[in-house]
C-alpha cells in the first residue's frame, strides 16, 4: 500500500469516526480525491476491523462504526423513556419494512383498520420512514418506505436481513391477525431489547409530515429498488 493510500485509509476512519450517524459513500468521497476507489477502501478498512472491538458495518448504502455484536450485551443498559411506540406504530413500521413501498391505503387494508395519521408523523419524526414514489394510480397517492436509520437501528445490513415471520412467531414475539397474516415471507421486525416507545397521536392532532406534491415526493431512490 502506497503512502498515498494509507493517507487516503486514514482520512476516511477519521470521517467515519467523526460522524454522528452512518455515510453515504456520496457523502463520504465528498472529502476524498476524485481518483480514488472509494469502494475497495471501504472494503479493505472494513477487513482491518474485523474482530475487533469496534466494526466497520454497511447498513444499506451506508458506511458507520458499530461496537461488535458480541461486545454489546456487555455494554449495554436498560433506560426507561417516558415515550412509548403503540402497536399500531409497530404493526405500521412492520408492514411499511416488508412491503415496501406501500401508500397509507395499502397499510390500512393490511391492518384490517383504518391508520391514524399520527402513527406515519411518530415513524417519519423518527427517521425509520420516508416517502417514495407516487403510485401511478388515481390520486397518486404517496407510497412509504424504510431509511438506512432504521437499518442502523436495528442491526441490519439490507433489507433482506430482515428476520423470517416463522422465526419470530416460533419465538413468541408475533400474534395471529390480520397485519401478521398478510405479511411477507420475511415477517415483522421488532426491537425486542429496546424499552424505548414513542406514544401516537390521535387522529384529531394536526400532521407534521412535511406537504408532497407532484413527483418530488419520490426523488429520494432506494438502491436497493431501482424502481423506488
Amino acid at each position: 500500500m502506497t503512502k498515498i493510500e494509507r493517507q487516503n485509509l486514514r482520512l476516511i476512519e477519521a470521517i467515519l469516526f467523526a460522524a454522528s450517524e452512518p455515510l453515504s459513500e456520496t457523502q463520504i468521497a465528498s472529502r476524498l480525491p476524485d481518483d480514488i476507489d472509494l469502494g475497495d477502501l471501504l472494503a479493505g478498512l472494513k477487513v482491518f476491523y474485523e474482530g475487533r472491538g469496534v466494526e466497520l458495518v454497511q447498513r444499506g448504502q451506508s458506511w458507520a462504526f458499530r461496537t461488535a455484536d458480541d461486545l454489546r450485551p456487555l455494554l449495554e443498559r436498560e433506560i426507561d423513556l417516558p415515550r412509548k411506540l403503540s402497536k399500531a406504530a409497530m404493526e405500521t413500521l412492520s408492514i411499511i419494512a416488508y412491503h415496501q413501498p406501500v401508500t397509507r391505503a395499502e397499510i390500512e387494508e393490511i391492518r384490517g383498520v383504518s391508520l391514524s395519521k399520527g402513527t406515519l408523523d411518530v415513524l417519519f419524526e423518527s427517521g425509520w420512514i420516508r416517502p417514495g414514489r407516487r403510485r401511478d394510480s388515481p390520486g397518486r397517492p404517496v407510497t412509504w418506505r424504510t431509511t438506512d436509520s432504521f437499518l442502523d437501528q436495528f442491526g441490519l445490513e439490507n433489507i433482506r436481513d430482515l428476520p423470517g415471520v416463522n422465526d419470530l412467531k416460533a419465538a413468541g414475539l408475533l400474534e395471529s391477525g390480520p397485519a401478521i397474516s398478510s405479511y411477507s415471507t420475511f415477517g415483522e421486525l421488532i426491537d425486542v431489547h429496546a424499552k424505548t416507545e414513542i406514544s401516537v397521536n390521535k387522529e384529531e392532532e394536526p400532521s407534521l409530515l412535511p406537504e408532497l406534491v407532484g413527483d418530488e415526493a419520490g426523488m429520494d431512490h432506494d438502491p436497493l429498488d431501482p424502481e423506488g
